[in-house]
């Protein structure tokens, strides 16, 4: 690849992203980048880079802002290369082993809490990755005792990991939702869950970031039954739910109908379907 900085200057770095990160990402993105990895190594904000562009960076600095290039120019997503995220306030370390979050999750969240009439007291997690969901509603209802569950035992560290940055005490649990037998507190408050739902067939069709890159046992389900997880998780929170405990899903808009159709025919209440922000069809909630 070659990549060569023409001098120390701000500016010079800057053009540098442009140039060997142009074939993936568009120009704005790519600037979005660079903004990312200033602030995050450096502590350099926006208006500092516009005002110092001519300014130089020591050599230590240099090679701070230079090696995160050329993980990003192998189509390492931004979020594993800095280790990190932002999400509801928390921070959320991330790595291979589990998903990045994604802003429409941060959304389910904010709709959980939103109609939660009065704190839950027992909330599960399933599939819980990074932790992001646990801890954010850890955060809201912090007298609530909150399980976040995974069949990773990685994604379950990483989870853990998170708890103690954050300062929040959870409990965990490593549980195959498709195949164990799983002992949950009687009389659960809230279920919630964003599981795998991309059709193995749509692998090659995926963005290279995301797919070469984001674990797959996150991501994909059989094409026979895209809503197994969602058909299981569903049966859990039936039988441990309290009556009027809530069970929310984040799902995949060609899949929202069907997920409302299942959750209604398992006897669920006030099953609704609702939009994300960019009108698509993403949340299934509904009261045991």
């Amino acid at each position: 690849m070659g990549m060569r900085v023409a001098d120390n200057r701000i500016g010079s770095v800057m053009d540098l992203y442009d140039r060997e990160l142009a074939d993936l990402y568009p120009q704005e993105e790519v600037r979005a980048i660079v903004r990312h990895v200033f602030h995050h190594k450096l502590g350099m904000d926006t208006a500092r880079l516009v005002m110092e562009r001519q300014s130089a960076l020591s050599e230590s600095e240099l090679l701070e802002v230079y090696l995160p290039l050329k993980r990003l120019r192998r189509g390492e997503p931004l979020q594993y290369v800095i280790g990190e995220v932002l999400f509801q306030g928390l921070t959320i370390g991330v790595d291979p082993s589990v998903l990045i979050p994604r802003p429409e999750t941060e959304e389910l969240v904010e709709r959980i809490v939103a109609a939660s009439p009065r704190p839950p007291r027992q909330v599960l997690d399933v599939g819980t990755g990074s932790g992001c969901i646990a801890l954010a509603l850890k955060k809201h209802f912090p007298d609530a005792e909150v399980i976040g569950m995974d069949v990773s035992a990685p994604a379950l560290e990483r989870a853990k990991t998170n708890a103690r940055i954050n300062g929040l005490e959870l409990g965990w649990l490593k549980a195959d939702v498709l195949k164990d037998r799983i002992e949950l507190p009687a009389g659960l408050d809230l279920v919630v869950s964003n599981p795998p739902y991309i059709p193995r067939s749509e692998r090659a069709g995926l963005d290279a970031v995301v797919r070469d890159h984001e674990p797959e046992l996150a991501l994909f389900v059989d094409d026979a039954d895209p809503l197994v997880f969602y058909r299981a998780i569903t049966t859990l929170a039936s039988e441990s739910l309290a009556p009027g405990g809530q069970l929310w899903f984040e799902t995949e808009h060609r899949f929202g109908e069907g997920v409302r159709q299942l959750v209604r025919d398992a006897g669920f209440q006030q099953v609704a379907l609702g939009f994300d922000l960019s009108g698509n069809a993403r949340f299934v909630h509904g009261t045991r």
